[in-house]
């Protein structure tokens, strides 16, 4: 780290006062590169505190120095960058920040696209629909943005119709617009193309960021149990642990605990007490993580522990019927044979292999369990797994 960033990013305001005026007064370029190339390594509220003393340098005399730093994208700071441009904009300003978003890098049409979203003009339109489901995430939400607070529904109603596509990035890219563009109209139709998703942790994790468990739950238990399963099944794996605290699952399991028991319930539970203690016994999960996440680990964990395990497990067959929505969650502690069975004639060829590996692992698998299993099967794929069992 330079001494002129130690400055800036210090506590003295005798030192980052003089670094803050140059930055912005100078253009100092490499300075504030350098100050975004930091991003991962310093703490939020240095963040922070580094945004507002540059905010209070800027003036009407100097704030479109701040365009020289537009090539250097941070959404650390893409706030105070763009909410001052806004602050002093005129014609002039949003004629040239239109033609930087026509012709300059990703990290520039970021900050135009905030821009437009601030500013609802909407001579952009046209732009923030091109770049409305870029692969550069920051980019695509606020040109999804910005088209809601234009109020051109377009691309909302074209997202809608995506998610009944057969793939699974199509999906994904049209639930990240769906929640950049803020309405909540869109929630039960996410979850249903959930529903139909080998990406559902994925979009769960895209979904709770445009709603929240409880409303979910409170309007449809169901829905709120399937989404709640599908965060804790991609936990640790494409889900941040620090993502806890956003979804707020320890007050979502402590108000479960409190909900008369019944088999959705219990069969959920049951996978969160298996993942937390996944999470707990493999320090490869929490090696990275700061002392907050893991301490908040530790304590959903306990609260899991807290249910009589005996109770949930008494529960779980009855979610054994291929038209459950945790009917694989209930196969991962079922000893019935019978009801597993009755599984191997479902249309859903993925259900009816996971059924017959119950069924080994339970070692009462039948040859005649594997003729049933091949006739509910076309894909050769997984008939080749079956012969293979």
């Amino acid at each position: 780290m330079s001494e002129k960033l130690k400055k800036l990013t210090g506590k003295n305001p005798a030192d980052f006062e003089p670094a803050a005026y140059n930055l912005v007064n100078n253009s100092d370029i490499e300075l504030f590169s350098e100050l975004v190339e930091q991003d991962d390594f310093l703490f939020d509220f240095v963040k922070q505190n580094v945004a507002k003393r540059l905010e209070k340098v800027c003036n009407q005399s100097n704030y479109l120095n701040l365009l020289n730093f537009l090539k250097f994208y941070s959404p650390s700071y893409e706030d105070f960058i763009v909410s001052t441009l806004v602050k002093y904009s005129d014609k002039n300003l949003t004629d040239k920040m239109l033609d930087i978003f026509k012709n300059g890098t990703i990290e520039e049409k970021t900050y135009c696209a905030k821009y437009f979203s601030l500013t609802q003009n909407d001579t952009a339109t046209d732009l923030l629909k091109e770049y409305a489901y870029n692969s550069n995430t920051y980019l695509s939400s606020n040109c999804a943005l910005a088209l809601a607070n234009i109020g051109d529904r377009s691309l909302y109603d074209k997202s809608i119709t995506m998610l009944l596509s057969d793939d699974d990035f199509t999906k994904l890219d049209a639930v990240r617009f769906l929640v950049s563009y803020q309405d909540k109209s869109a929630v039960d139709e996410i979850i249903k193309a959930m529903m139909k998703s080998s990406m559902a942790d994925n979009i769960a994790g895209e979904l709770l960021y445009l709603t929240d468990l409880f409303s979910i739950y409170n309007k449809q238990k169901n829905y709120g149990l399937y989404v709640f399963n599908a965060i804790i099944e991609g936990l640790g794996e494409i889900l941040n642990l620090s993502q806890v605290f956003d979804f707020q699952l320890y007050e979502f399991i402590e108000m479960l605990i409190k909900e008369p028991l019944n088999s959705q319930i219990a069969t959920v539970l049951l996978a969160a007490q298996d993942k937390f203690e996944t999470l707990t016994e493999n320090d490869e999960y929490l090696f990275d993580e700061t002392k907050d996440t893991k301490q908040e680990i530790l304590e959903i964990k306990n609260l899991l522990n807290s249910i009589d395990a005996a109770n949930l497990f008494n529960l779980t067959d009855n979610e054994l019927n291929q038209d459950s929505l945790f009917v694989f969650n209930a196969l991962e502690y079922t000893e019935n044979e019978a009801l597993v069975r009755n599984l191997l004639n479902s249309s859903n060829p993925t259900l009816v292999l996971k059924a017959l590996e119950v069924l080994k692992m339970l070692e009462v698998i039948t040859p005649k369990d594997k003729e049933t299993a091949l006739n509910s099967i076309s894909d050769e794929n997984l008939r080749a797994v079956i012969y293979a069992l």
